[in-house]
This record gives structure tokens, sequence and C-alpha cells, in this order.
């Protein structure tokens, strides 16, 4: 919405889209309105259809009032700090200072807080909220858990083809795209959309998938900021900061991830060497494996846990690895490695499509016939002699540990 249009809007007052605040300040502290009433408008906007909220407007009256140009900077930090203390999970919205004419016609800075339509239920500190008309209403324990249920079948089945809020087009990087094509196609609109990577919203805007960010665009993280791994190797067999080794947040498209975090593996694990007719080495790892779960990690993992990262922990005796997301009710633990399942199949169908930018013996990321764990198991009980490890952490993360080759 423009700005010219935004000004008619205030006008005709507060709706199911538009939420109007005056801000009152003494000295440089904001005292009204209450941070938990503003908490709980964001996420009723959030846990609705999306919309706006103008700092520096009389509700009643609709007048522009404005914002004291000395205090803007303060007022934009309390509602950053609402969003990431108040919220949970973490609200992320846009913040824009813009100039609306007052009663007078002079131009004053107000702020505008442009809400999307989020991918989660956020909750403030007085409970689950969502706007109806021009109110926001908090929800019973029935309407919450009814929400919370759309919600989340909406991640569990159909989250990687998920529009996210706030991308367009041109987000993505055309050499990225590119990959997942033939040679002799263009990536056009048309081409994005049979791919899966972009799709029309509910406004008939093309924005990125969840897919499309996580594949075809260089910071993912910009949108999806969970979508990472942290990885660090310690010196002794337990968790120490002070024998902490070596530690790296990696980002980047998904294929660029597993490759970074191998060379993370590879950099920091130690090599044997015996020496019968000829010297042999021996790593503590095998490649094979230790690429087969990064990429079954990336691949399988639940993107809609917001602030859940894989987590890469390496020690002397083992890795630990632990993804995010549980199991479908169908497999266990214990057979994993017999069958196959897969969350995401949107980024599932594209990894098997995405070249191999480092040669471990196959052309493309995936393979389609599910042989991932069993590779796992087998590589990993050849080189050390035992077999790996899956575990399911609270029902939200699973835990895969790789023993390592004792020297």
């Amino acid at each position: 919405m423009s700005d010219t249009k935004l000004a008619e809007r205030i006008r005709l007052g507060e709706d199911s889209k538009l939420g109007l605040k005056q801000v009152f300040l003494s000295g440089s502290k904001v005292t009204k309105p209450n941070r938990n009433d503003v908490a709980a408008e964001l996420t009723a906007f959030a846990n609705s259809h999306g919309g706006i909220i103008v700092l520096g407007v009389e509700d009643k009256s609709h007048e522009v009032v404005g914002i004291p140009r000395e205090h803007l900077d303060t007022v934009v930090t309390w509602i950053r700090q609402i969003c990431t203390d108040l919220i949970k999970p973490l609200l992320d919205v846009e913040i824009l200072i813009v100039e609306l004419p007052d009663a007078g016609g002079n131009p004053v800075p107000v702020i505008r807080v442009n809400i999307e339509r989020s991918l989660y239920v956020h909750e403030c500190p007085d409970g689950v909220y969502r706007r109806l008309g021009d109110e926001k209403r908090k929800l019973s324990p029935e309407s919450f858990a009814h929400l919370y249920m759309q919600r989340t079948q909406t991640r569990l089945i159909f989250f990687d083809e998920s529009v996210v809020p706030r991308t367009s087009l041109s987000n993505l990087e055309r050499s990225l795209v590119e990959r997942f094509l033939r040679e002799d196609t263009d990536p056009t609109e048309d081409n994005a959309k049979k791919l899966g990577v972009v799709a029309d919203d509910n406004e008939g805007n093309v924005q990125l998938t969840v897919g499309g960010v996580l594949l075809c665009t260089r910071e993912p993280q910009r949108w999806l900021p969970q979508a990472q791994i942290q990885a660090v190797c310690y010196r002794g067999e337990r968790y120490d900061i002070d024998y902490q080794w070596d530690a790296r947040d990696i980002q980047g498209p998904l294929d660029i991830q597993v490759s970074d975090a191998l060379h993370f593996v590879k950099r920091n694990m130690r090599v044997g060497a015996t020496k019968t007719t000829a010297r042999t080495e021996r790593p503590q790892f095998s490649e094979r494996a230790v690429f087969e779960a990064l990429v079954n990690a990336v691949a399988h993992r639940d993107y809609s846990q917001a602030g859940a990262q894989i987590r890469l922990h390496m020690f002397e005796n083992r890795i630990e690895l632990y993804v995010p997301g549980s199991i479908p009710n169908t497999l266990t633990t214990e057979n994993l490695h017999l069958r196959q399942y897969s969350r995401n199949t949107l980024i599932v169908s594209l990894l098997a499509r995405c070249p191999v930018p480092i040669g471990l013996g196959r052309s493309f990321m995936m393979d389609r016939r599910g042989d991932g764990v069993p590779i796992i198991f087998e590589e990993t009980q050849k080189l050390s002699g035992q077999l790996p490890r899956y575990k399911l952490l609270d029902e939200s993360e699973l835990l895969l540990v790789i023993p390592a080759a004792k020297f």
C-alpha cells in the first residue's frame, strides 16, 4: 500500500487490516501504548491475514499527530524489542519511517509496521489473539487449538511449498534456478512455478516458496533464520566450552550447507595410518556416511520450528547430529534404515536434481531410492565396528550418533 493510499485509509479508521496507535513519551522512554497491548495487536494481525499498524496516529479521531523526530529511533527500538522479547516465536515485521500529512497538511513522521500473515501461531504475554474487524480478539483454548492444528497441519504436510512473506521473483538467483532446468530452458516465472520454487499467495502475488528460498537464494537465512547448521568441534569426549576446538554457523543454500559442513568434519577429524606393505590411511569418520547424514538432515528436518537449527557436534569418539522434527507414526528409530519417508517433498525433489558440489561417487545430492540411512549404517560399521544410533528427543528432535573409528 502506498503512503498516499495509507493516508486515505487512516481517515476512514481502523479495520481488519489497519491499526492506529498514538505514542506518548516521557523523556526518551515510551510510556504509552502499553507494551503488552502492542504485542497483542501485532500477534493478532500475524495470526490472521496480516496488516499494518501506524504509530503516531490518534486511533479515535484518526488524526495524524506524528512522532518527534529526535525520538524515532527510540520508538523503532521499542517495537523491535516487543517483537523479540514479548512474542513467541519472535515476530519478523517490517518497520518503516514515513511522512504523512497532519490536520494542517504539514508532513510529520510516523512509524509504519507491516505485518505479514505468519507461517506460525504467535503468542504474547496475554495469550493468543486474532484480528476480527477493527478489534483484536483473544482466542479461547478451543479456538487456539483449532488455529494451531490448521497451521501445524499446513507446516508438516505442505510447509516447504508454502509461500514466504516479503519475497518476490526478483529474489531468485538465476544460476541457482538453472541447476534444476534443462539446458535449453530459461528460468521464467512459469518454469519457476512448475519447479515449485515460486507460487501465488492468497492475493495473487508471486512469492518464493520455502523450498525456493532454501535452494534458489544465496541467503535463505534472510527469511528463514533457523535454516542453518551450527557446527562445533570439541577436543575431548564431552561438552566443555573450554575444550571447544572449532565452531562455525553454516549458512547459504542447502547444498552449500552440506558441502561446508562436510568440509568442517574433514578439517577437524583425525586420520590414522597403518603400515604393512604400504601406508594405509584410516579416517576417524566415513566421509560418505557423514555426507548422507547431512543430506538427510537438510532434506527431512522440520523447517517450521522457529529458532530450531541443525546442530553438528564433533567429539573424539563420536559425531552427534541433532535434526529438528519428529518422525511419522509409521516409523521408529529402530526401522529408519529399513523404511523411507519424506516430510519435505519439494525439497527432496529439488535435491534429487541438484548436482553434488563434491566428488562422492554420485551425480546428485539425493538418491530417490532412499539409500541414505542404509549407507550411513553400512559405512559406519565397516569403519568403526559399531552401528550408528538414532534417538528421538522430546518428540521434537531426532539425534543421530555416529561412532568414530578407534586408532
